[in-house]
């Protein structure tokens, strides 16, 4: 058995469900939007045992040889929590149950909470990356701008980003945002130095690499629509060294399915920006037309 976790609505979940139907595999959709009708029990002992229940459908934890997280707050996305307190309790202890149940089970978990965590330091995955062969952009993390000029200085151009594992937007610094500096003491920010070049996001899923090449004038591709900026993304190939240095830091990073985000120099030297456990693939399945939610499903399958 398969467990999906999740909500209706997120678009990998719901390529990954549709390919898991037409390839014929079992699989149980845990809604977390459907708190109030889904009760769990877990029990552990000499082996893991307990069920899901959710409307008339059961899932028997015992037989669960994989799981697919693309997990919430389900207390956030149950509608009526925020106005039922009961409700919201049961939808937490939900969460509580199940994150117990990623701790202690045998399934392949696509990906661990323990190898997510990596994201959450964007410093400490910059280390890992330069670790596994790519180049990484010289960066400073500071509250100080007197640092900040000085490493402008140094580089010429440099972009700000957040040191996190939540999303921001990149920017390029510019001279208007000098009087912004101040507000570092408050918040430690990462600068890094501006590199020239093509964007490319790499999916790796088990041992498959899917790459997409992004041709766009934006800092930040991802934003580029706000600005009135075109992107286009396309299938290509990557270097087969390239491939496998993804592979290795995929896996050495504990993610079965793994964004990387790369950029290739006028120089033609690969530099790595970071490594998504999560990623949102189907943007880049769509536009590029590959078949990543279908590897995604064939990895479950597989147990």
């Amino acid at each position: 058995m398969i467990v999906l976790w999740g909500v209706e609505d997120d678009a990998p979940l719901a390529v990954v469900r549709s390919a898991l139907r037409r390839i014929g595999a079992h699989f149980f959709f845990l809604d977390q939007s459907r708190s109030r009708e889904t009760e769990i029990d877990l029990a552990v002992g000499d082996g893991v045992t307990g069920e899901i229940r959710l409307g008339g459908a059961r899932c028997d934890l015992a037989s669960v040889a994989a799981i697919y997280l693309r997990c919430h707050n389900a207390r956030a996305v149950t509608p009526g929590a925020n106005r039922d307190e009961a409700l919201a309790r049961h939808a937490d202890r939900l969460d509580q149950i199940m994150s117990a149940f990623l701790d202690v089970t045998a399934a392949r978990v696509v990906n661990p909470a323990e190898a997510m965590a990596t994201n959450g330091s964007k410093p400490y995955q910059s280390a890992i990356i330069a670790a596994h062969g790519f180049a990484v952009p010289n960066t400073l993390i500071t509250t100080d701008p007197d640092e900040v000029a000085a490493f402008a200085a140094r580089h010429g151009e440099i972009i700000y980003k957040s040191i996190s594992g939540v999303r921001s937007i990149v920017n390029r610094f510019q001279p208007e945002h000098a009087g912004r500096l101040k507000d570092l003491v408050w918040c430690p920010t990462q600068f890094q130095q501006y590199l020239p070049g093509r964007d490319y996001r790499v999916h790796v899923v088990g041992d498959a690499v899917f790459a997409t090449e992004i041709v766009c004038d934006a800092d930040d591709y991802r934003y580029a629509a706000r600005r009135g900026e075109d992107v286009i993304i396309q299938a290509t190939l990557i270097p087969f060294f390239v491939a496998d240095r993804c592979r290795a830091l995929a896996a050495a990073l504990g993610f079965a399915l793994a964004g990387i985000d790369l950029r290739l120099t006028p120089q033609g030297e690969w530099y790595c920006f970071e490594v998504n456990p999560s990623p949102a693939f189907t943007y880049y399945a769509d536009a590029g037309g590959q078949p990543i939610g279908e590897a995604v499903a064939e990895l479950l399958a597989a147990g």
